[in-house]
């Protein structure tokens, strides 16, 4: 096994000195260090000015080798490149390290006494190296820093100078130190390296989760503002802003909600929410600029900063009770439904029992009295079994979905006609008085599904309905925006504001002896086939009185006719 040695393997290394090169941190290191070289050149030379105030003679190629690398290093920084230049010991390495080396090595070979020691100043040059050139760089940089001293002591000591072995000892004691520094500063790079980019990637996910937070949020049918402890929303999706009535746009955020009187109540719960420093719920009723006000119901959540109890936001949630109650009822009907078609499927077999067994009593009675009965018990058992009927309908529409039968294109007039006078015939009345447009567009619908709503809109305007010919209305014409419709009116009396609101919902009627479930399936089978039916109180012709309608909004057949796929 390979020990570990607190370093990277090969591959590592290459990896993260590529990383290395792209840092940006250790760019802003490569200019200081760029920064620092004419700082250096600029101190050498006022050490030699000083040394000059106080009578050291002037030494003329140490101050020309001095002033020329203080010019030199100064140009050089102007043109730095943005980018770490150092990649690998070439041209670039020996017009910036190694010209600091080579100038530090020859000041220090150039002294003839003790006064000013420039061996330390190589470690500049070692530093730039492994930090910015990689470890190959780094390490060829201190060994030439290294081999340099110790040319220089051997100099020394062949020429009998009386330190000469303290020369070569501290040379290869300030190598050796170059080295460790070398390594240990090129092992700090490429943790700044590594730190850079894990920080980088942690942003990146920090910016693309805000981002998918954002999306779901301004996709939530549910309102969310946040707000601070000042009352003012930093954030506010298009939900909370159609539920407020508007004003909540993204660039004029932050916004005070006490400063839109309408929204005082959230600004109070707001604020009693921080007070607190518990979570809340209240319903909440919030004035419209042209509409009634609007209940709603307000869900506050506290976001503090962590071991900051004073700082935070509150989060609000919006829902309006209209809807949710509505939706509260859907799920209820669903409830009801769902057990209605058991219930329904249980009686179904107790009841063709009790059917069939007063058609063999009915043999038997020879007693008007007791026949008359029997008869009550029939009429009663057919009732019955039509609601079991209806109510397994509603069941089978729900449950087929989009596939309760073959829609086709049917042409309007002519179905409405043959289906009307079948009408008539069977309930024994009067042909109403129709006024049919043949020349509409067929439209796209199930022939056998059509004439069951038709019929159900006949037999509950016939009940309806006053005495005439024209109590009942069957008209056919192209709406405003071309859908085929058909109008089913009757003169009977406006229906109550309570009874028209739930018109179409599953199980209601104003009549007690029925199910409540006929308009219900209407609007099912209506659904299915991309159909609209809706109730209004009009006018059928102008000199007709006003009376009860409900108009069919058909979606039109494509151009061929025929079988259309589901």
């Amino acid at each position: 096994m390979t020990p570990d040695t607190g370093f990277p393997s090969n591959t590592d290394w290459s990896a993260l000195e590529t990383r290395t090169d792209r840092s940006q941190a250790l760019q802003r290191v490569w200019r200081g260090f760029m920064t620092a070289r004419p700082a250096v050149g600029l101190l050498l030379l006022a050490l030699q000015g000083i040394a000059f105030v106080v009578g050291q003679p002037i030494h003329t190629p140490t101050l020309a080798i001095t002033a020329f690398y203080a010019a030199f290093t100064f140009a050089d920084r102007l043109r730095t490149p943005a980018r770490l230049p150092l990649r690998r010991a070439g041209m670039t390495w020996l017009l910036c390290i190694g010209l600091d080396v080579g100038v530090f090595a020859l000041l220090q070979a150039l002294q003839t006494g003790t006064t000013v020691n420039y061996t330390p100043l190589l470690a500049l040059p070692v530093l730039m190296a492994a930090v910015a050139g990689g470890l190959v760089v780094g390490l060829a940089t201190t060994s030439a820093a290294t081999l340099l001293m110790l040319a220089e002591a051997l100099r020394f000591q062949l020429g009998s100078g009386p330190d000469g072995p303290g020369r070569l000892l501290q040379a290869a004691l300030t190598g050796t130190g170059l080295f460790v520094l070398s390594l240990l500063a090129h092992q700090l790079a490429l943790r700044l390296a590594r730190e850079e980019a894990r920080a980088s990637r942690s942003q990146d996910s920090a910016q693309l989760q805000a981002q998918i937070n954002a999306l779901v949020i301004e996709a939530l049918a549910e309102g969310v503002l946040v707000v601070d402890e000042a009352g003012r929303v930093h954030t506010a999706n298009p939900a909370a802003d159609a539920l407020l009535g508007g004003g909540l746009d993204q660039n004029a955020l932050p916004r005070s909600l006490a400063g839109h009187p309408a929204w005082q109540p959230l600004a109070d719960l707001a604020q009693r929410t921080f007070e607190e420093r518990i979570d809340g719920s209240a319903d909440l009723p919030v004035a419209q600029a042209h509409a009634a006000p609007r209940e709603l119901r307000v869900r506050t959540r506290i976001t503090a900063v962590d071991g900051a109890v004073d700082r935070g936001f509150c989060v609000m949630f919006l829902q309006d009770l209209r809807q949710l109650e509505a939706r509260i009822r859907t799920e209820k009907m669903a409830a009801m439904g769902r057990m209605s078609a058991a219930v329904a499927h249980e009686i179904r077999n107790p009841l063709a029992a009790i059917t069939q067994a007063s058609a063999l009593l009915e043999e038997d009675l020879a007693e008007p009295a007791q026949q008359q009965l029997n008869a009550m018990v029939q009429q009663n058992a057919r009732r019955l079994g039509r609601i079991v009927d209806e109510v397994l309908d509603v069941a089978r529409v729900r449950q087929q979905g989009g596939d309760i039968g073959q829609s086709a294109a049917l042409p309007l007039a002519a179905n409405v006609y043959a289906m009307v006078d079948e009408w008539s015939r069977q309930s024994g009345r009067v042909l109403p008085a129709l006024r049919l447009v043949e020349s509409l567009a067929p439209v796209r619908f199930n022939e056998e599904h059509l004439r069951r709503i038709l019929v159900n809109l006949l037999d509950n305007a016939a009940r309806y309905a006053g005495p005439g010919a024209d109590a009942i209305r069957v008209l056919t014409f192209a709406a405003g925006d071309g859908r085929p419709t058909l109008v089913v009116w009757s003169n009977g009396a406006p229906l109550d504001q309570g009874v028209e609101r739930h018109l179409f919902e599953p199980f209601f009627s104003s009549e007690s002896r029925s199910s409540g479930l006929g308009l219900f399936i209407c609007r099912e089978l209506c659904e299915r086939h991309g159909a609209t039916i809706r109730y209004e109180r009009l006018r059928p012709v102008p000199d007709a009185p006003a009376g009860n309608a409900f108009l069919l909004s058909f979606a039109p057949a494509p151009a061929q006719p025929g079988p259309l796929p589901q």
